[in-house]
């Protein structure tokens, strides 16, 4: 008693209830274990959803920051509609967090967030040089994005089609590229499951107007990226035209080997991608505002009609208003995000579109709204779903 400091002998219930939590004592740190009792979680389901969300990241090798945990429980919270119930998501929550699941403490955001900005500061100057050497014209950036072509803006149904996209196959990626000043957007390349889906009648992309591939996971692959490349060389070197194109180092972007004499590629060096890519930066974002406000006025149309099924649209519909949100992109858009990286000395674009795209944001709302659906998405959710920017890349293979 006295080597434990115990001031009476503890009961054979008590040695039994503590051998068998033996192992999440373990798991605590001296400042859990000194308390003289553990409290309930006040939220058991926001806990169990957020910790499931951490081991799926854990899983694909997420990299994760505490305040990141916080800024995702903040959202389960709005999704659960906890409302004034909401904890504050305090240091201290998320170590308790941690204890509870087992998972090792995480770096904060500025421990994490200054060596993203360690790597785009050291970095800058060599980009900046190299970019001083083209014209804004001549600058390209090109990069992949993921679609849920007949995702509907209901959380229960989004949850339900994301997690059988797989077996539906209702995902498609985009291959998108522009140059700085907005001038010239490339034809989309877009990648399916299928060779020739049902809803092309036995025609081909190209017969009804695409640049499309296809492979059983509709993944960018090696060789569908430097089939892209070749291309867009070829195209440079009938117009005789030098270019700089920017890219991100994902594993299909292999450009080793490849002949290219009027494209120069620059990789963007490690973890500076998701602050300095322009496609990253929101003209992605431009595309994906227009592509659902195509979508849900035409459910709007198929509701007035009492269809069954709103949101269920042929790939080949997909891919025509994919098509016509790209166009739909101004230059000045294009321009206006190349700026705000903060890669150009030069100004691309005196003039600001961010009321264009928030204007295309209320007409959204507006349309959820008219749809009356009891668990809606926000339109940040419909247009910036976290499945859709999990691209899936396969360095060579091109199997079907």
């Amino acid at each position: 008693m006295q080597e434990f400091k115990l001031s009476k002998l503890p009961t054979q219930g008590t040695i039994s209830n503590i051998l068998a939590k033996r192992q999440q004592y373990e798991s605590m740190d001296s400042t859990e274990l000194i308390s003289k009792r553990q409290r309930a979680v006040k939220h058991p389901e926001l806990d169990n959803v957020l910790a499931n969300w951490v081991l799926q990241c854990q899983a694909r090798r997420v990299a994760l920051s505490g305040d990141l945990i916080k800024e995702k429980a903040c959202q389960f919270a709005r999704q659960l509609e906890l409302g004034e119930r909401t904890p504050e998501f305090s240091n201290g929550w998320l170590a308790k967090f941690n204890i509870r699941h087992g998972f090792k403490a995480q770096k904060s955001y500025g421990e994490s967030g200054s060596a993203d900005l360690d790597a785009i500061n050291r970095n800058m100057p060599t980009i900046k040089e190299k970019l001083q050497s083209y014209s804004l014209q001549d600058i390209y950036n090109m990069n992949e994005t993921g679609l849920f072509y007949r995702m509907a803006p209901d959380r229960t149904i989004a949850r339900r089609q994301i997690e059988g996209s797989k077996k539906d196959k209702t995902r498609l990626t985009f291959v998108f590229a522009a140059n700085a000043d907005g001038s010239h957007k490339m034809e989309p390349l877009i990648i399916g499951h299928a060779q020739r889906p049902r809803a092309f009648n036995r025609k081909s992309g190209e017969q009804l107007g695409f640049y499309y591939r296809s492979n059983a996971k509709a993944w960018m692959t090696g060789l569908i990226f430097r089939e892209w490349l070749q291309k867009m060389d070829q195209q440079m070197q009938d117009a005789n035209r030098k270019i700089l194109l920017l890219l991100d180092n994902a594993p299909s972007h292999v450009v080793r080997d490849l002949p290219l004499t009027n494209v120069q590629v620059f990789l963007f060096p490690a973890n500076t991608t998701s602050k300095i890519q322009p496609m990253d930066a929101g003209i992605i974002v431009a595309f994906k505002r227009r592509y659902r406000r195509f979508q849900l006025q035409d459910a709007i149309d198929r509701d007035g009609q009492q269809k069954a099924d709103i949101y269920k649209v042929d790939q080949l519909i997909a891919m025509k208003w994919a098509k016509a949100a790209w166009n739909d992109i101004s230059s000045k858009t294009i321009a206006n995000f190349f700026k705000h990286i903060g890669l150009f000395e030069r100004e691309t674009q005196k003039n600001e579109v961010g009321s264009e795209e928030q204007n295309i944001e209320n007409e959204l709302k507006d349309t959820i709204n008219q749809l009356s659906i009891s668990r809606s998405m926000s339109v940040h959710e419909l247009i910036n779903p976290e499945e859709e920017q999990q691209v899936a890349h396969e360095e060579i293979s091109d199997e079907d």
